[in-house]
């Protein structure tokens, strides 16, 4: 276990560097910041010469490739860091020079138990991709198929380590605080933040998850999963079909190939909520750079190290909160924040779709140039506090990746209407799950396994009321107090015990 030396020693650095960009001014002047932590900041920034502007994406570079991943996820929460930061850290790039290919190859050959000529006919050494995780090269197999190799890169994953636990300690210290920092529950947020980076560092779980979402997404033939070369895939490395498009972030390219924007972007909202809501499962890393356009207006992703899951309850949750700010019904968009424990039960729920009613109506019917997701995510997120809702860890992809598929939506029509693009599937979804016909199967499906389990059921009461029979059962033995003396008194005492017993069975027989 990393000594608490070591853990101060690491934020104290990070601190100095998040402090010479300016990164800790809002923290340290917030009021509702514990005076404890604010003590902190101040140490960490003394002597520092802070820019007037900060500059929080440039800090976390800085830092190291686990603080630009943790800084990704935190661009998703004004809430936590304020509209200031979260706006300056989408500027984060997950991207690093390459390693020369001398040291890739050598983790190449370990991981897969053969030298590359054994298992591809080319091997490009310049790789077409480098990310503070690993880096991807162009090859094609010994059967002449053209491949990526998404390498690891050495030592990534103890690097990631170091970091992860010094965070969590860091959180475990400051929420005792209490107040603000206990609402944010940042050890719950930490936790969250490990399980995605341990899934991306695994490159088989990735490979897994790729598989996983192309058997969900079969019914958006337009939205296309590269299948994976499982005998070239191993922990460190994962080998998938090369995509051969446009990258959607290159716009001019797309025009002038003839693919029709308004189409891409639909698909890719409708291919979103089809993982998110129908299937439960969702590419939470799709940014422009992971999505190319094909032939026929279709879509493909790649990179699938960060994968979101969300349970069936959630889903209809969330399935209701969006149809009911799309329709404008906020008092049941309010009742299922209380029915999810989203918001605590002293609130009244009238004031609650009040709120709700301040967000969205203000943003029905405007195309997305004029209002998006983030707008209503950030309101969303104003009320937090007045209502004392804690951070929701499981829903922190799901934001995410929301605000993502915003963006390259708009950028590739900037006049799409999200709510409209949005409604008819949701609305569709909501019928087939909530109808009567899903109401009287959920109530069947549940009937058979309650009547599954009935013989492990009486099983258990046997076992616990066993039948009469066998030997009768021994009568019950008077209860008498024991008295404990200590020391040699004890043996005194049953020998005068012993010995009147016997003078009385003595004088029994005499008389």
């Amino acid at each position: 276990m990393t000594h608490a030396v070591v853990h101060t020693w690491r934020l104290l650095k990070w601190g100095r560097t998040l402090a010479r960009h300016g990164a800790l001014r809002g923290l340290e002047r917030d009021a509702k910041t514990p005076p404890a932590l604010r003590r902190l900041l101040r140490l960490a920034r003394f002597g520092a010469r802070v820019p007037e502007q900060p500059r929080y994406a440039d800090a976390f570079e800085a830092i190291g490739p686990a603080a630009v991943k943790f800084g990704q996820t935190l661009a998703t929460r004004p809430d936590i860091v304020g509209d200031e930061a979260a706006m300056d850290l989408l500027r984060l790039q997950d991207a690093l020079p390459p390693l020369p290919f001398d040291v890739i190859r050598p983790q190449i050959e370990e991981s897969l138990g053969r030298p590359i000529e054994a298992m591809f006919a080319h091997f490009d050494e310049k790789p077409v991709g480098a990310a503070s995780i690993a880096q991807v090269h162009r090859a094609v197999t010994i059967d002449g198929r053209p491949v990526a190799v998404k390498v690891l890169r050495p030592g990534v994953e103890a690097d990631f380590e170091r970091a992860i636990d010094t965070y969590e300690w860091a959180a475990a210290q400051i929420e005792p605080m209490g107040g603000e920092i206990a609402r944010l529950q940042p050890r719950r947020v930490i936790a969250t933040f490990k399980r995605w980076t341990a899934r991306e560092l695994d490159l088989r779980r990735e490979a897994a998850s790729a598989s996983e979402l192309a058997e969900g997404m079969a019914a958006e033939p337009n939205f296309y999963v590269p299948a994976i070369d499982w005998p070239r895939t191993s922990g460190k490395i994962l080998t998938l079909e090369w995509i051969d498009g446009i990258k959607l972030s290159n716009r001019a390219a797309l025009v002038e190939a003839g693919y029709d924007l308004p189409l891409l972007a639909q698909t890719l909202v409708h291919a979103f909520l089809r993982q998110a809501i129908a299937e439960g499962f969702f590419h939470a890393d799709m940014h422009q750079g992971n999505l190319f356009a094909l032939p026929g207006n279709r879509i493909a992703a790649v990179d699938f190290g960060i994968m979101g899951r969300i349970d069936r309850r959630a889903r209809i949750w969330l399935a209701e909160i969006l149809y009911g700010l799309i329709t404008g019904n906020y008092r049941r968009v309010a009742e299922i924040h209380f029915e999810a424990e989203y918001v605590p039960a002293h609130h009244d729920v009238r004031e609650f779709a009040t709120a709700l009613r301040a967000v969205g109506e203000p943003m029905r019917g405007l195309p997305v140039k004029e209002m998006s997701i983030g707008m209503m995510l950030d309101g969303l997120f104003s009320i937090t506090r007045d209502f004392d809702m804690v951070t929701q860890p499981h829903l922190l992809l799901l934001q995410k990746t929301m605000v993502m598929v915003e963006g390259v939506a708009t950028a590739l029509d900037p006049d799409i209407n999200l709510w409209e693009t949005a409604g008819p599937f949701v609305e569709e979804w909501i019928r087939t799950e909530l109808g009567p016909e899903a109401a009287i199967a959920d109530r069947i499906v549940a009937d058979v396994k309650t009547l599954y389990r009935l013989p492990e059921l009486v099983r258990r009461i046997e076992a616990r009321f066993p039948a009469p029979g066998g030997a009768p059962p021994a009568p019950p033995l008077r209860e008498i107090e024991v008295v404990r003396i200590g020391g040699g008194w004890r043996y005194a005492a049953v020998a005068v015990a012993s010995a009147a017993a016997g003078i009385a069975a003595t004088w029994a027989m005499i008389a």
